[in-house]
């Protein structure tokens, strides 16, 4: 009796069993130890051992593809551009920012019709305040400081203006020059960074003097503005900083800006092909790190303080031996005298319990940063140039935050993209690339950090639609599944030790492709200004 009893419910055990077991090892969440740093009981740091979540392969490409956009439009030459932006946060919040704005030439410009294509990418630091205030302002300041110089009618003292009517004139046999030349252009970019700095850095003071009264100054009393409603709205994005990146197209004059506060990077890939056909990728770095490892930028800050401090104002590559960009907007600490940041901390920060660190003991002169960018221009096709066979553009240019370049390199990124415009699918290894999309240098790279990067071995992946995407999962490891999906698995504020808040955009453009990009109709909705 039992032992007829027993065969089904052995049966049945199996058939239930299994799935149940299978089950269990499929959905157990998997996990991994990683070495960190920790404070010990005598608050001193340590190294130890911690257990993290490891996220799956699904979850990974969740989060590289959260952040992402895409978008493309036709103008009426046949040149099609599109562009695609990710991001992926190592603190949390995200300190990286981004912004984009396509504008019209307005028809009484001279050099009507074209458009001024405006992209940026912003590597905040110390909290995300100042990149977010920027990705709401920046690109509003060059437009402005652009329109005044294209429309102005009177010659400033400043002479950097010229008389449009004078310039335009033509019966007159001694026309004044052109201030769209990209000397003039690239001036006001410049002037305008650092206006919006200044702005960005007095605003407290503004408030300060706004709220002093006149018996207040007699005796020396210093208000407590800590509930003022500017009171944060000011302070913390003078106080926390930002890189900024831009890049300004000028389609009717064929003109490519590169503006760089920091330490973000900007690098263009450009087809060159022969007569039968075969080509490569010429890589041109467009910016230059900036920090007090890039020997011009020394030699700049030296030359701005006393020779005693000389040997005071960089080390190991940072200013003052903290900060790690030599450009930047915000940090105040670097730029308001010692009295000032005391004044404004008490005013300000103490009674929100968010006291402002003093500055480094070094601080001497200040200031010791600045936003005002370097400027670079260069002549681009941006109409009907050779393409490669299997590529649709034959240009682009990478706009991304330190976080990419810090496990990438320039010509990693070129052959990345390259590889992604031709279509390439699946992994490819890294010794194999080069055959598949062959690069060259061209401008060289002027490294800001002491990186030592293993890319020699292992694989790239192309799985990946967003080419943005694509570039951030291949700098955290590309076709090593494991490696990425530990990398990406490390939680904030542990992250921050392994990896950056990454940001890239991407820019290509095509000709004769309009039918594959919606056409954008120029209104209030997508212009924010008019040049």
């Amino acid at each position: 009796m039992l032992r007829r009893a027993w065969k089904p419910l052995a049966a049945t055990t199996v058939l239930i069993g299994t799935p149940s077991y299978l089950y269990y090892t499929f959905t157990k969440q998997q996990t991994f130890d990683l070495a960190v740093k920790v404070r010990g009981a005598d608050g001193m740091p340590i190294m130890a051992n911690r257990t993290f979540s490891l996220l799956s392969q699904n979850a990974v490409k969740d989060r590289l593809t959260e952040n992402a956009s895409s978008d493309s439009f036709s103008r009426p030459d046949s040149t099609v551009w599109r562009y695609a932006t990710a991001s992926v946060a190592a603190n949390d919040p995200l300190e990286d920012a981004h912004a984009d704005a396509i504008i019209a030439r307005d028809p009484s410009d001279p050099s009507a019709p074209g458009d001024w294509l405006f992209f940026t990418v912003m590597d905040g630091h110390g909290g995300p305040h100042t990149s977010q205030l920027l990705s709401k302002t920046l690109i509003s300041a060059v437009v402005l400081e652009l329109s005044s110089l294209i429309h102005s009618s009177d010659v400033p003292k400043s002479g950097l203006l010229e008389n449009l009517k004078l310039i335009f004139r033509t019966s007159s046999p001694k026309s004044r020059e052109d201030p769209q030349n990209p000397e003039r252009i690239s001036l006001a970019i410049r002037n305008a960074f650092t206006k919006l700095d200044q702005e960005l850095i007095n605003a407290p003071l503004s408030v300060l003097a706004a709220n002093l009264d006149t018996e207040s100054i007699k005796k020396n009393i210093l208000p407590d503005l800590s509930k003022h409603p500017l009171a944060l709205q000011t302070m913390l994005p003078a106080v926390s900083g930002s890189c900024a990146l831009m890049a300004v197209f000028d389609t009717a004059h064929r003109h490519l800006y590169v503006a760089c506060s920091g330490d973000s990077r900007a690098v263009a890939g450009i087809w060159e092909e022969n007569e039968q056909g075969q080509g490569l990728w010429r890589v041109e770095v467009l910016s230059e790190d900036q920090t007090g490892r890039n020997p011009s930028e020394l030699k700049r800050i030296q030359s701005e303080h006393p020779p005693d401090e000389a040997g005071s104002v960089i080390r190991a590559g940072r200013v003052l031996g903290g900060l790690e960009p030599s450009r930047a907007f915000g940090d105040a600490r670097y730029k308001w005298p010692r009295e000032v940041q005391d004044v404004l901390n008490r005013a300000f920060l103490v009674g929100n319990d968010q006291p402002l660190r003093p500055p480094p003991s070094s601080f001497k002169t200040p200031p010791y940063v600045t936003a005002t960018p370097v400027v670079t221009h260069r002549d681009f096709d941006f109409g009907s140039v050779a393409r490669p066979s299997r590529a649709p553009a034959s240009r682009f240019v990478v706009l991304a935050t330190d976080g990419l370049w810090d496990k990438l390199s320039s010509e990693d990124a070129v052959a990345l993209v390259g590889g992604h415009l031709k279509g390439l699918k699946g992994v490819v290894s890294k010794t194999a690339l080069p055959e598949l999309v062959p690069t060259t240098s061209g401008a060289p790279t002027v490294e800001g950090k002491d990186k030592k990067r293993n890319n020699s071995s292992g694989s790239w992946s192309f799985e990946d639609e967003n080419v943005s995407s694509h570039l951030i999962r291949n700098a955290f490891g590309g076709g090593d599944t494991e490696s990425l999906r530990k990398l990406m698995s490390i939680p904030a504020p542990t992250a921050r030790s392994y990896r950056d808040d990454t940001t890239v955009t991407v820019i290509w453009w095509e000709d004769g492709q309009e039918g594959n990009a919606k056409t954008v109709t120029f209104s209030s909705d997508n212009i924010k200004a008019k040049l």
